[in-house]
C-alpha cells in the first residue's frame, strides 16, 4: 500500500469509533473506483475521485442498511454520507466472485438467483428509483462536460432504445429493491450463501434488471441464464420474465459504456476504460441485432 493510501485510510480509520484505535494488519481488496480494505473484522470503503458527480451517498447508506436487515448484505457498521467513508462486517470465509468462478460452480448461480429473490421480496423501499432512459440522460449530461468522445452510433442506439422503452412500457412490472450493479466481484459466496455488497448504484427497478447484468457480466450461456431465472422464481419462470432478462442484458451495456467513459475523464487508473467502454457498446450492438433480442421484443410488444 502506497504512503498516500495508507495515511488516507489511517485518518479515515480515525472518524469510525469502532476503528479508531486499530493498529493491526491491513489488508488491500478490490475495487475499480473505490478504495476497499479490510481491517480485522471490518471491510473498509473509501470511495473513488469524483464519484461524488454520480453517487449519492446517503441513498446508498440507506440501502446497504435495508439490504442487511433482508439478510443479503454484511452489516453496516459505520455509514458517513459527507465523507463516504463506509466501514460494514467482513464475511469470513467467502470467496471473492469473479466470471470463472461463477462458470465454474452452477451451485453459486443458484445462490445467486435465491440472493435476488430474496431481496426482491423482502419489502424494502430503496430511496432511489433507478430509471434506465433517465439515467442515460443524466451521464450523457455528465459526459457533455468531459473531454471524451462517445463511441460511434451510440446516440443512434439509444434512439433504436425507444422500441425498448415502449415494449417495457407496455408491460409494466412492481418495482422492487434491486442492486442495480451486479458486477460479479460484488457477490461473496461461502458455499451455502451469497452476500451482495457495494450498494452505490441501488434503486426500484424491475427485478429483471438484476438478474440480466449479472447474465452479462459473468459471460453466462443459455443454460446458465436458465439456472439462474430458475431458482430465482423457484420454478418456471414466465415468458415476460425471461424477454426482460434478455433486454436488459443489452440495455445495461449501453447504460455502463456511458459509466465507463465517465471514469476514463476522470482519470481512474483502475483499467482501460476506453477499451471497457468500447467492448461494452460493441456487445450491447450485438445482443440486440441477434434474434433472440428480437423475440424476447416481440414477445414484450404482443403480450
Amino acid at each position: 500500500m502506497s504512503i498516500d493510501r495508507e495515511t488516507q485510510l489511517h485518518a479515515s480509520l480515525s472518524a469510525i469509533p469502532a476503528l479508531s484505535g486499530y493498529d493491526g494488519p491491513i489488508e488491500r481488496l478490490g475495487g475499480l473506483t473505490n478504495l476497499v480494505f479490510r481491517v480485522g473484522d471490518a471491510c473498509v470503503r473509501l470511495p473513488g475521485a469524483g464519484t461524488e458527480e454520480y453517487i449519492n451517498r446517503s441513498h446508498e447508506a440507506e440501502a446497504a442498511r435495508a439490504a442487511a436487515r433482508a439478510g443479503v448484505s454484511p452489516e453496516v457498521i459505520h455509514a458517513d454520507p459527507e465523507t463516504g467513508i463506509m466501514a460494514t462486517r467482513f464475511i469470513e470465509g467467502a470467496a471473492t466472485m469473479t466470471p470463472e468462478r461463477f462458470r465454474a460452480d452452477i451451485g453459486s448461480v443458484r445462490r445467486a438467483g435465491e440472493a435476488f429473490r430474496r431481496l426482491h421480496t423482502s419489502g424494502a423501499q430503496f430511496p432511489f428509483t433507478f430509471e434506465l432512459f433517465s439515467m442515460i440522460d443524466d451521464y450523457l449530461r455528465i459526459m457533455s462536460t468531459k473531454d471524451v468522445a462517445l463511441p460511434d452510433g451510440y446516440h443512434d442506439v439509444v434512439a433504436e432504445a425507444q422500441t425498448v422503452r415502449a415494449a417495457l412500457s407496455r408491460n409494466p412490472v412492481s418495482l422492487v429493491a434491486c442492486h442495480c450493479d451486479p458486477l460479479c466481484e460484488n457477490f461473496l459466496d461461502t458455499g451455502e450463501r451469497i452476500f451482495i455488497v457495494d450498494w452505490e448504484y441501488s434503486g426500484m427497478n424491475d427485478p429483471m434488471w438484476d438478474l440480466g447484468d449479472l447474465s452479462v457480466e459473468a459471460g453466462f450461456d443459455a443454460g446458465q441464464d436458465q439456472v439462474l431465472l430458475d431458482a430465482y422464481s423457484g420454478g418456471s419462470p414466465g415468458a415476460t420474465d425471461h424477454a426482460r432478462m434478455v433486454i436488459y442484458k443489452a440495455m445495461c451495456d449501453l447504460l455502463w459504456t456511458l459509466w465507463g467513459l465517465i471514469q476514463l475523464a476522470n482519470g481512474n487508473p483502475a483499467d482501460d476504460f476506453r477499451a471497457y467502454a468500447d467492448g461494452r457498446f460493441a456487445r450491447c450492438r450485438s445482443l440486440m441485432a441477434s434474434a433472440e433480442f428480437s423475440a424476447c421484443l416481440r414477445t414484450l410488444q404482443t403480450a
